[in-house]
């Protein structure tokens, strides 16, 4: 029992391969550990820790949400839910995947490439569930059933392909350009946050007059929008840790506030498309197109199968190349070598 739940050795930055690096994370790496370390690192403190708690406890809390729905507002029987239900859903599988992610990216490089991808993948359903329910409850009056309104699904479903393509590519050059590689993910994510919120956008900043739709959900709109200004300043500049290497290892580095703010991001934007929802029915049932399985439940079905072929596609060259992504001998569940004394949190 004693092996069992011994606790797993930490290492420096300059004791690990290249490919486990975070920019200014100095210490706190367990890199090439097996599956039973992973998840028993959950209980000791690395610099991943709090990087899977601060999603992992929150997919509890939007899984609850989602049984709400389903069991007390009867999502299956109302068509009228189902936007509100399958942006639950995806609140729900963006922070598992999250979660998941950091706790399984240690065994191997192979492995770590091939779970953020499913994080980038998971992500990308997340802005497409966003832009079902916009669609459906946050588009201003004067805007339903415009020529934006009706193209919106489709280009939404457009930019969660390019969001996946575009994040799982940018881990192929991340060793020659880094630079190049993050800028690559940040544009990734943020052209379908943008888009998905420019009905939004015109909404609260833009709008005046008849049509614009003022409601006690705008509060809540403004609040996830500086939440994920903030989430996506964060992911940029990788603060505070910038300005101190190895301060903020273990605690309160740039990962871990970028996964508190886009979680209580989430919250406010969750709160402010129930408040729509419930106060604009009467107007959208009267004045919007139905909703049906073609416009809610089959484009997350779509990108669901694209994202996985997506997925697959970037993940057969490394499946292929093992000789490549293998461990040093001495990060492979072998004593260090005398030198590499490892780093104790």
């Amino acid at each position: 029992m004693i092996s069992l739940f011994r606790l797993q050795r930490v290492f420096k930055a300059s004791q690990v391969p290249r490919v486990f690096h975070e920019d200014s994370i100095i210490s706190g790496y367990h890199p090439c550990s097996s599956a039973k370390d992973c998840i028993l690192s959950l209980f000791q403190l690395t610099n991943e820790t709090l990087n899977i708690w601060t999603h992992f406890l929150p997919t509890w809390y939007f899984l609850w949400k989602l049984v709400t729905v389903v069991l007390v507002q009867t999502a299956w029987q109302d068509s009228f839910t189902w936007p509100l239900l399958l942006f639950l859903l995806t609140c729900c599988i963006y922070p598992l995947a999250s979660s998941c992610a950091h706790t399984f990216s240690s065994m191997s490089p192979r492995a770590r490439h091939i779970c953020f991808f499913l994080d980038y993948g998971a992500l990308s359903l997340y802005s497409l569930g966003s832009a079902v329910s916009y669609s459906a409850y946050v588009f201003p009056d004067k805007w339903v059933n415009g020529l934006f309104h009706q193209w919106f699904l489709t280009l939404a479903v457009l930019n969660t392909v390019i969001c996946t393509s575009m994040s799982c590519y940018s881990r192929f050059p991340e060793y020659q350009s880094p630079k190049f590689s993050k800028s690559l993910r940040v544009v990734a994510f943020a052209y379908p946050y943008l888009f998905d919120n420019i009905p939004l956008f015109y909404r609260v900043f833009v709008c005046e007059g008849e049509g614009c739709t003022e409601n006690d959900a705008n509060i809540l709109h403004y609040n996830h929008i500086a939440l994920a200004f903030l989430t996506g300043f964060l992911f940029a500049t990788h603060l505070p840790e910038r300005l101190a290497p190895g301060s903020f290892d273990y605690i309160g580095h740039s990962h871990q506030l970028f996964h508190v703010c886009a979680i209580m991001g989430t919250h406010f934007q969750m709160k402010a498309i129930e408040e729509d929802m419930r106060v604009r029915r009467s107007w959208l049932l009267g004045h919007s197109g139905p909703l049906t399985w073609s416009n809610t439940p089959w484009p997350g079905l779509f990108c669901v199968l694209v994202n996985f072929l997506i997925i697959l596609l970037f993940s057969l060259p490394l499946l292929s190349g093992a000789r490549a992504t293998k461990c040093p001998g001495n990060l492979q569940g072998n004593p260090p070598q005398r030198s590499a004394r490892p780093v104790k949190p």
